[in-house]
């Protein structure tokens, strides 16, 4: 399975778009709730693991009657052959991960910093 059709099997509640450039490739996810702290993307064998949690909160005078939202997150998603994790770079702003994937030859098994 390629990245682009992997990305359809995610949670409803996630929004992703996948942009290329000569040199490498821009993962885009909507990821309510989540942070720097909360989200963890490594790249391992050809594949991106993506796990997040996010915190919920209940006001004191309400209950759940349905509880849809997800507090956690993980995802594995195959890469295109000549992405890499290496110099890979991530930052998550208001819930939106950007991932920044360099184009190579290369797949070194590597942590993506997120910021």
């Amino acid at each position: 399975m390629q990245l682009r059709e992997a990305l359809g099997d995610l949670p409803e509640t996630v929004f992703a778009d996948l942009l290329e450039s000569e040199k490498a490739y821009l993962l885009v996810l909507d990821m309510p709730g989540v942070n720097a702290d909360t989200v963890d993307v490594t790249v391992e064998d050809g594949r991106l693991r993506v796990e997040a949690r996010r915190a919920k909160s209940v006001p004191d005078s309400f209950r759940y009657l349905t509880e849809e939202r997800s507090l956690f997150l993980d995802a594995e998603l195959p890469l295109p052959p000549d992405a890499t994790g290496a110099d890979a770079d991530g930052e998550v702003d208001r819930g939106v991960l950007r991932l920044q994937l360099p184009k190579s030859a290369d797949d070194g098994g590597e942590r993506i910093p997120v910021s």
